[in-house]
């Protein structure tokens, strides 16, 4: 690997590369195709069930299992971007690369988790208008709205990413042609640019920053209102609206903090191996996908009724209804 990185071509740009995430284990990278490989098919198989139970369940047809069910979608999108390059590297040493596919990869993995983050401030304005506006809920959260902003949420992730992904097609890169991540990430590509970068980091940067900042506090007002007026409920409504909110906070705060952890990881480049900064990325990329199918099946009781009908325990179905029922008289 060492041999790889040394001794760059400088006269020479490079416009092929190889993708070795892991490279501080080269001895045994192959063994890590398992434990991903599993996670990969927990990940498809997961979100692919309770997408198809919100789809097929007449009793999850309401805007709030509307966008669990794109959340879930999310991670289907941003994680096969990856995956299956990822995996083939580890299993065949398949970890060729072009540039134009690199950033093509960069570009839907950037687009797809800035929609992401905006997935999650749909649901808190779900949450919000259920809470604070129950009278007005239905008429607000129509399905032509939650068309119209998600829609609009793409565009601005479209907007806000293409620019980045613009920019670094003005690089040139020959310092080396080995990317030491599993992923195309903007980060790790500019490693290996000539010349000065600075003006391309800035920007990237500042986006990002701008993303994580304005969404988080937007997130953040959006529940603190609704704590707000919980405050004035009855104590079972007041449980019932807190233990659907709880789930949406969890996830949030999992994708906010694993994408900070990943943006200062990468900035202490110096005394941070490569490796730890690969794991982090995996973290970014995978852990929610893999843990909000499960915060959502297991916490959500419709959904995990849903489940339960589909697997075939009528008593437990039974029970709960029975239990739902007793709690709404």
């Amino acid at each position: 690997m060492e041999s790889l990185i040394a001794n760059p071509n400088v006269s020479h740009y490079h416009t092929h590369f190889l993708l070795v995430g892991f490279s501080g284990i080269t001895e045994h990278r192959g063994l890590l195709f398992i434990p991903f490989l599993l996670v990969y098919l927990h990940v498809l198989l997961s979100n692919s069930v309770l997408i198809y139970r919100i789809l097929v369940d007449t009793t999850l047809q309401s805007p709030m299992y509307h966008l669990i069910c794109l959340l879930f979608l999310v991670n289907l999108s941003c994680t096969t971007t990856f995956m299956p390059k990822f995996l083939l590297g580890l299993a065949f040493e398949l970890n060729q690369i072009t540039l134009d596919d690199c950033l093509v990869q960069m570009w839907f993995i950037y687009v797809i988790v800035t929609f992401e983050s905006t997935v999650i401030l749909l649901m808190a304005l779900d949450r919000y208008v259920a809470i604070c506006k129950p009278l007005r809920y239905h008429h607000i959260m129509t399905n032509r709205f939650l068309t119209q902003l998600t829609l609009a949420s793409l565009a601005r992730s479209v907007l806000l990413m293409t620019p980045i992904v613009y920019l670094d097609t003005t690089v040139k890169f020959c310092k080396s042609y080995v990317i030491l991540n599993f992923v195309c990430e903007n980060m790790g590509l500019l490693k290996l640019a000539c010349g000065d970068i600075s003006r391309v980091q800035a920007i990237g940067l500042v986006v990002r920053m701008v993303i994580t900042v304005v969404d988080g506090c937007l997130l953040l007002l959006s529940y603190l209102s609704i704590l707000h007026t919980t405050m004035f409920l009855l104590k079972q409504s007041r449980n019932k609206a807190l233990n659907t909110c709880s789930s949406h906070i969890i996830v949030a705060l999992m994708i906010y903090a694993s994408s900070v952890l990943s943006a200062l990881i990468y900035r202490l480049e110096t005394s941070v191996s490569v490796d730890i900064q690969n794991l982090t990325s995996a973290i970014y990329f995978l852990l929610p996908a893999t843990i909000n199918p499960i915060i959502y099946g297991v916490r959500v009781k419709e959904i995990w009724i849903s489940l339960q009908k589909m697997f075939g325990y009528k008593e437990g179905v039974n029970q709960n209804a029975h239990n739902m029922g007793h709690n709404n008289n």
